[in-house]
């Protein structure tokens, strides 16, 4: 059992607790099997009757998978794809639970922590939720099943696997991304009339149509997410494109089937570990992308990526 999951039972509600609050919960490969040894543990008991997943810690339930660990695998030559096994293993596991299972997610809950939390039966946002899949800014696309949720968002789900841009429990109400508010009424921006520009902007399935339409916008939000937008990984946000459009006619474990052979090409001959570096261990934020901009990404390259 990993020192940062605490599993409990009282009265027949097993819990499971992401319990590294200094790094907001980030997910180690540890983690991940510590977990599924405990749902595989509970399945046949008859003293568990449901599940609560939680995180420890006022900062947020799951800052997401510890990519920085991830990145120093690739480095090393190591395994990489054990890990990301590990993890959509898991994130099926609580998808298809035969136990009810509720996930509170409380302030942070981004990229793998929505995978473990997003699938679930009962998915309870709060008013301090801040969510999103910022995969595009680290290299990635958005993985751990959640374009099948995005790919039936409409244009918002779009935007949010684009830019990586964040959002509200209460847009996460509607994108089918939770069930229920603990705070009562939640805003949710990202469909307030004020954002009509998302759905005018991202009407296309071309990347390079959608960022002119965002560059030409009279609101300023728009050229703003065309910013954001030619700031991501230019590689990174064409894969998401094509995987955002197959996963519309996808089940979740077809999305995660996808998301593992995406990651096999795309993590070691992308920009992933660039991305994590300019991000998050340098902290420049001056990633060298191996592509100047979103017109200078090859189709044929995309297109050997969807080869498997």
């Amino acid at each position: 059992m990993s020192e940062f999951i605490v599993t409990e039972v009282h009265d027949g509600i097993a819990r499971i607790t992401l319990n590294r609050p200094r790094a907001i919960n980030a997910l180690t490969e540890d983690m991940f099997t510590s977990m599924y040894e405990a749902l595989t543990a509970w399945h046949d008991d008859d003293a568990v009757t449901a599940v609560e997943l939680v995180g420890e810690g006022e900062r947020g339930f799951c800052a997401g998978a510890d990519v920085r660990a991830l990145a120093q695998v690739v480095r090393d030559g190591g395994p990489f794809l054990r890990y990301l096994e590990t993890e959509y293993a898991l994130d099926i596991m609580v998808a298809n639970y035969p136990k009810p299972v509720t996930s509170y997610m409380r302030g942070i809950a981004m990229g793998g922590g929505l995978g473990i939390g997003a699938h679930v039966d009962r998915r309870i946002v709060f008013a301090d939720t801040v969510m999103a899949m910022p995969e595009t800014k680290i290299g990635f696309f958005p993985d751990a099943g959640i374009m099948y949720e995005l790919s039936r968002a409409g244009a918002v789900g779009t935007h949010v696997a684009l830019t990586s841009a964040t959002f509200t429990g209460g847009d996460a109400l509607l994108m089918g991304l939770a069930d229920e508010s603990a705070d009562g009424d939640l805003p949710a921006p990202l469909f307030d009339e004020s954002a009509a520009w998302i759905h005018e902007c991202y009407a296309s399935d071309d990347v390079l149509q959608i960022v002119a339409a965002l560059e030409n916008h009279p609101a300023e939000e728009a050229r703003a997410a065309a910013r954001d937008l030619r700031a991501r990984s230019p590689f990174s946000v064409h894969v998401a494109m094509r995987a955002l459009v197959r996963a519309r006619r996808l089940h979740l474990a077809e999305v995660l089937a996808q998301d593992l052979r995406l990651a096999e090409t795309v993590i070691p001959s992308g920009d992933f570990v660039e991305g994590v570096r300019a991000l998050l261990i340098d902290k420049d934020n001056a990633p060298a992308w191996r592509h100047a901009s979103l017109e200078d990404v090859p189709a044929d390259e995309v297109d050997r990526v969807f080869a498997y």
